[in-house]
């Protein structure tokens, strides 16, 4: 699986432009979520990467996250169909198309913005300290696995 680098323009840009062939009618090959609470969803991930503001797991699920759930996220490995999603980040109720989708690109813009080394040594919620390289396969593998979903 080849992940485009999300602090690249480049890289940023082919996610841009998958994301901008989506419309409020597109509908998913796969789950639950329609297309507007998928963005959402896809959007927790980059505020988890940009802000500073969720609870951090307990330290025991931290270690459970970190040990067992980390290693399959931060792979070149594509996520499989239907696979569990972290309880914070079902989105549930509706969500406006539009403006799901402008801050997904908002986040896209600021990622390479903010470039690589801002990244380096975040801290995820659940997993603990990451690398600039494990957010970009994170975020990178978890939004192209989105967007495969819908068709894109």
């Amino acid at each position: 699986m080849q992940l485009s680098n999300i602090y690249s323009q480049s890289g940023s840009q082919t996610l841009i432009n998958r994301i901008n062939q989506l419309t409020p009618n597109t509908t998913a090959q796969w789950g639950k979520m329609n297309v507007a609470q998928m963005l959402a969803h896809c959007n927790v991930s980059f505020e988890m990467a940009h802000n500073d503001n969720f609870k951090k797991s307990s330290p025991f699920l931290r270690f459970i996250l970190k040990n067992l759930v980390k290693g399959g996220l931060v792979n070149e490995k594509p996520l499989k169909k239907n696979s569990s999603t972290a309880p914070e980040m079902v989105i549930k109720t509706e969500k406006d198309f539009a403006q799901e989708k402008q801050m997904l690109l908002s986040y896209l813009n600021n990622t390479v913005k903010l470039g690589e080394n801002h990244f380096n040594g975040k801290v995820h919620p659940g997993f603990g300290v990451m690398t600039s390289v494990e957010w970009n396969v994170f975020l990178g593998k978890h939004l192209d696995h989105h967007l495969t979903q819908f068709g894109v």
